[in-house]
């Protein structure tokens, strides 16, 4: 057996299919790659925006949706993905996922003209989901609770932080060097090479009595997000117009019939008994305002720094690249407070370092030196660090062992919901004045008073009863 292997009897926790060697340092490895590359794929065309959507003749309006089209298929699906996996099998959802990203990407760069382009980043957003879910309960498996499932958790959350590193600066230089296509033919390739290592490395696993599929459940989230998000996607241009209220109002609508049929059905895709336990409610919740508040205002930062400072798109970049760099710094030197904090209390700490080193991002001006933000983007880097080592920990550690990948699947659901609200709230907030550099420090100011807020609301949970998870 290798020297980085166990026996998958030790991961029967979480459900097995047959007592297969589990290589442990291949498995992290691989969901590792795959994930750094949804995040690389979602950030690089920040820094190649503007060139692809001129090339495929795109407008102000197809510039945002080049952004939010990802964000369709990955809240869409991603607890759905994270149910099928428990059910179906993890390692068989993965690779699937990571084979049609590698489609999507190589669309992308096929693709003829702008409606292509864009169905091909909803294509690759639904990928996004089939590889984000199953990958925590693939680590899981590989990992049994303890010291090393931490540092593998922490590892994972790193390769979040890695994957928003080099995403803007991976579009700029390629971009400028060989064209928007080859930013999403060098994608493909990369997930195909990672596709044919999860085949080879992974070792299936499921729990051991599957639920039957909730079809209202999936309808009405998939509708109800999608319909969300496009209307905080087309409200950048209007909040007021008919279209977005509409969407807006549909979206709403849909998501509380997803809790009410959620309710009723025998076998439900998210189980609501699971807000009883303060851990879930502390993942879902402190998801949903690192996407609100971080994710969201950082993912407009680039566009700030070219409008307020002038920066050029690389140079944008490089700059974003301290921030989520530290990120990926911290979050592997995370595992060093398992002992000294709670995950929960991890979470909070993390969300409050972020809006204190967002808060000092302030001030911006056409004269300030890119240097003049290195303090607050390290202290907010290192709070987003610990931020993803926690969430991940907390995803796994506050749902039944045999439903890791939902316990994924929702929380990261709850991240990319808030990211698209984040971002809509940053871009609405920093177009509320005619000045630019007084536009992006009232957006400074609200992204930190969320992630204040979500650390206050985050604590609250220590309060409650804990409940063990059964089901």
């Amino acid at each position: 057996m290798p020297a980085d292997s166990v026996p998958a009897a030790s991961g029967r926790a979480v459900g097995t299919c047959a007592a297969l060697p589990v290589r442990t340092g291949a498995t992290l490895l691989t969901t590792c790659l795959a994930t750094a590359l949804v995040t690389i794929a979602y950030t690089a065309p920040t820094s190649s925006l503007a060139a692809t959507a001129d090339a495929l003749h795109l407008g102000a309006g197809g510039r945002t949706w080049i952004l939010t089209s990802t964000l369709i298929g990955l809240a869409a699906l991603l607890l759905t993905a994270g149910s099928v996996a428990d059910d179906r099998g993890r390692k068989r959802v993965f690779t699937a996922g990571v084979l049609l990203f590698a489609v999507a990407a190589a669309l992308g760069a096929l693709a003829p003209g702008g409606g292509v382009y864009l169905a091909s980043r909803v294509l690759l957003g639904a990928a996004s989901a089939a590889i984000l879910a199953p990958a925590l309960g693939l680590v899981s498996q590989a990992h049994p609770p303890g010291p090393g499932r931490i540092r593998a958790l922490g590892t994972w959350g790193a390769a979040v932080g890695l994957g928003i590193a080099l995403g803007p600066v991976y579009g700029a230089l390629v971009q400028q060097t060989a064209g928007w296509r080859a930013v999403n033919g060098g994608i493909a390739v990369a997930a195909a090479a990672v596709a044919a290592a999860a085949t080879v490395v992974l070792t299936e696993s499921r729990a051991e009595r599957p639920r039957a599929l909730d079809p209202y459940g999936v309808l009405t989230l998939a509708a109800g997000t999608s319909c969300l998000i496009a209307g905080l996607a087309q409200g950048r241009t209007g909040w007021g117009r008919t279209p977005v209220l509409v969407l807006l109002a549909l979206g709403a609508l849909l998501l509380a019939l997803f809790f009410v049929a959620e309710s009723l059905v025998a076998e439900p895709m998210l189980d609501l008994a699971l807000f009883r336990n303060p851990g879930f409610v502390a993942a879902t919740g402190g998801a949903l305002f690192t996407g609100l508040a971080v994710v969201g205002f950082m993912s407009y930062l680039p566009t700030l720094l070219r409008s307020v400072l002038g920066l050029s798109g690389l140079a944008a970049a490089g700059v974003l690249a301290l921030w989520s760099g530290l990120s990926v710094v911290a979050a592997l030197q995370a595992r060093r407070l398992a002992d000294r904090m709670s995950a929960t209390t991890q979470v909070a700490t993390g969300l409050l370092l972020s809006g204190l080193g967002q808060a000092g991002l302030y001030g911006l001006t056409p004269g300030t030196p890119w240097e003049r933000l290195a303090p607050g983007l390290v202290v907010a880097g290192v709070g987003s660090g610990i931020l993803n080592a926690a969430l991940a920990r907390l995803a796994v550690s506050s749902v039944p062992p045999h439903r890791a990948a939902m316990g994924s699947g929702a929380n990261n659901t709850a991240r990319y919901l808030g990211s698209a609200l984040g971002v809509a709230v940053t871009v609405a907030v920093a177009s509320s004045t005619p000045s630019l550099p007084a536009g992006a420090d009232r957006a400074t100011l609200v992204a930190s008073a969320l992630c204040l807020l979500g650390a206050a609301l985050t604590l609250t949970t220590r309060t409650r009863r804990p409940v063990v998870p059964t089901a």
